[in-house]
C-alpha cells in the first residue's frame, strides 16, 4: 500500500500565479454604487504578510448572487461577484465591489473572504460585515454565535466616504474569526 505523503502550505507563489488584470475590480469604481473594501493582512507577531492573496464573493446591492460568466472577462458596468487580490509589499489589500444587499431575512449584508498565505496548509474563509448595519448585525444569525469579544474581527469599519477597512489577523491576539463552511451554514 502507498505512504501518505505530507501537507504542504498553499504558498507563497500567490503573487504572480493568481492575480489578473481587474481582478479586485468586482464592480468598477466610477460606478455610483461601487464601494471600496480593504485591509492589511497581519501574521501572528502582527507584521503585514506581502505574498498573500484575499478573494472575496459577494451579492449584489439586492442580495442576489451574480449571474455574470467569466469573471476574467471584467466588464466594467456589470458586477461579477467574485474578485481577487494579492497584497501589496505592506501587506495591503483592496477590492471595488459592491455592498451586498440582504439575502435571507434575519441576517446582516456580507461578503465572503478567502485568505491564501504561505505557512497555511488549507485556505482561511471568513466573512466582512459592515460597520454601519449594528441592527442587522445585532440579529445576524453567524454574528450571534461568535463571540461578542470577538466580532469585531468580522466587521469592516467606515473609514471614509463609501470605504470599508477590515484588517485580517491570520493567528495570535486579535485573531480574525474564521469559518468552517462545512458546519457554519
Amino acid at each position: 500500500m502507498p505512504e501518505q505523503t505530507p501537507g504542504q502550505t498553499v504558498g507563497p507563489f500567490f503573487g504572480f500565479a493568481l492575480p489578473y488584470d481587474g481582478g479586485p475590480e468586482v464592480r468598477a469604481p466610477w460606478q455610483p454604487d461601487a464601494i471600496r473594501l480593504h485591509g492589511i493582512v497581519l501574521d501572528g507577531e502582527g507584521s503585514p504578510v506581502p505574498d498573500a492573496v484575499i478573494e472575496v464573493w459577494g451579492a449584489d446591492g439586492d442580495g442576489r448572487p451574480s449571474t455574470e460568466r467569466g469573471s476574467l472577462d471584467r466588464d466594467p458596468h456589470g458586477f461579477t461577484g467574485f474578485g481577487r487580490a494579492a497584497t501589496s509589499e505592506d501587506g495591503h489589500y483592496a477590492f471595488s465591489t459592491v455592498k451586498p444587499g440582504v439575502g435571507r431575512p434575519g441576517s446582516a449584508p456580507y461578503v465572503v473572504l478567502a485568505v491564501f498565505a504561505r505557512g497555511l496548509l488549507h485556505h482561511l474563509l471568513t466573512r466582512a460585515y459592515f460597520g454601519d448595519e449594528p441592527d442587522a448585525n445585532a440579529i445576524d444569525p453567524l454574528l450571534r454565535r461568535v463571540d461578542p469579544d470577538r466580532r469585531g474581527t468580522l466587521v469592516a469599519t467606515v473609514d471614509g466616504p463609501r470605504s470599508y477597512r477590515l484588517d485580517l489577523r491570520l493567528q495570535g491576539p486579535g485573531e480574525t474569526v474564521f469559518l468552517d463552511y462545512g458546519t457554519e451554514q
